[in-house]
């Protein structure tokens, strides 16, 4: 605790990772810690039966950036996995995004001119019940979308199931970009670029973090006077409500359970991801790891495979929070803390904890690389 950093960073994820390299690389001595065991926040992973198990979740890393993409590459190459998840509705198989394949498959119909005006069809009720008015929360909003047979199966139960909340409930917003695509094609990002890195996102913050100080188990709330005396700047990347105290209140999230299951078989479910979109169902998908990087052959050559059932739920104290509740409350309450981080000299804040913000990857990344350090 003697040596003097020019940044301690808080946390090991994305953000704190990335910054860290860029440090390094002009020349800046950094001191990474994390609370948990390990280094590489939700990205990490867990190696299980020679499979790279995404411990929190399904990451998959895409982006239009070649900036971006050419940067995580020159620290580890990626595949070419392509994200094509496919939604289960009481044993009803359908494809996602909503394109060619999902409207066939929802009406029987072939041709986007057939989808279009079936769609239009569906509509036509919700628009007519606003009388003029814009959607006010998802549920509207969805079905003017989309109409109602698309809301019912593929939307409705997997989105309440989500976020603990009934769509009537919950913002317009959160649907308004709905990908609807008149074409064949299953792609769900429209993203240039996208895939995983080959041998998991392990390789990928070991490579961040090569040649940089780091501590694990290691808590900055547990001694944080000190932590704070030993370096110039503080990078932090943990609950901004927690770094001020909870002074405004707490800042509630949704969270993750997973259930893992060892299979004695090559291949579960023949998609890294299912969508499970009925209410009754109490997971909202089924995650079967090997796909993000076995392909062909190497699926069958693994004679094992590892799934995990995903449960979302409301965050208590002790778990890990994932997302920000975009409500009006939270808002107000994330804003107040917003600005206090706006007046600090010598605290960089970055990242979905510390912005209260749904964050992918690749934009954390950028924002890295753009930032002046």
């Amino acid at each position: 605790m003697n040596n003097r950093y020019d940044f301690l960073i808080v946390g090991s994820g994305l953000f704190g990772s990335t910054f860290a390299y860029r440090a390094k690389h002009q020349g800046k001595k950094c001191l990474v810690i994390d609370k948990r065991p390990h280094l590489g926040g939700n990205v990490y992973c867990e190696k299980m039966e020679g499979i790279n198990v995404h411990r929190y979740g399904a990451h998959i890393f895409h982006t239009s950036s070649k900036k971006v993409w050419d940067f995580v590459n020159s620290i580890v190459e990626f595949n070419r996995y392509t994200n094509s998840p496919v939604a289960n509705y009481k044993g009803e198989l359908f494809n996602l995004p909503f394109n060619m394949n999902t409207f066939y498959q929802m009406w029987g119909v072939k041709t986007p001119s057939e989808a279009l005006a079936k769609i239009d069809e569906q509509k036509a009720s919700a628009v007519a019940s606003l009388n003029g008015r814009e959607p006010c929360n998802l549920e509207e909003q969805a079905r003017v979308l989309i109409g109602d047979d698309i809301f019912e199966k593929l939307i409705k139960g997997y989105t309440e199931k989500q976020w603990g909340r009934k769509c009537c409930d919950l913002p317009a917003f959160i649907i308004k970009r709905l990908p609807v695509r008149m074409v064949f094609d299953n792609n769900y990002f429209n993203d240039r670029y996208q895939g995983i890195p080959i041998g998991g996102y392990n390789k990928l913050i070991d490579g961040l973090l090569e040649g940089v100080e780091t501590r694990v188990n290691t808590d900055f709330f547990d001694n944080r006077r000190s932590w704070e005396s030993v370096a110039d700047k503080i990078v932090f990347t943990g609950k901004l409500d927690e770094f001020y105290g909870y002074r405004y209140g707490k800042l509630e999230y949704r969270t993750v359970r997973f259930e893992d299951e060892i299979l004695d078989m090559p291949n579960y479910q023949g998609n890294a991801v299912v969508n499970y979109t009925d209410a009754e169902t109490p997971y909202t998908r089924v995650i079967e790891h090997k796909h993000f990087e076995m392909f062909g052959s190497e699926v069958y050559d693994c004679k094992k495979t590892v799934v995990s059932r995903e449960y979302s739920t409301e965050w208590t104290e002790g778990m890990e929070p994932y997302y920000p509740v975009n409500d009006s409350r939270n808002n107000e309450v994330a804003e107040k803390y917003r600005q206090l981080a706006a007046m600090e000299k010598n605290v960089i804040f970055g990242g979905r904890l510390a912005e209260y913000k749904y964050y992918d990857m690749a934009p954390i990344v950028e924002r890295v690389l753009n930032m002046e350090i």
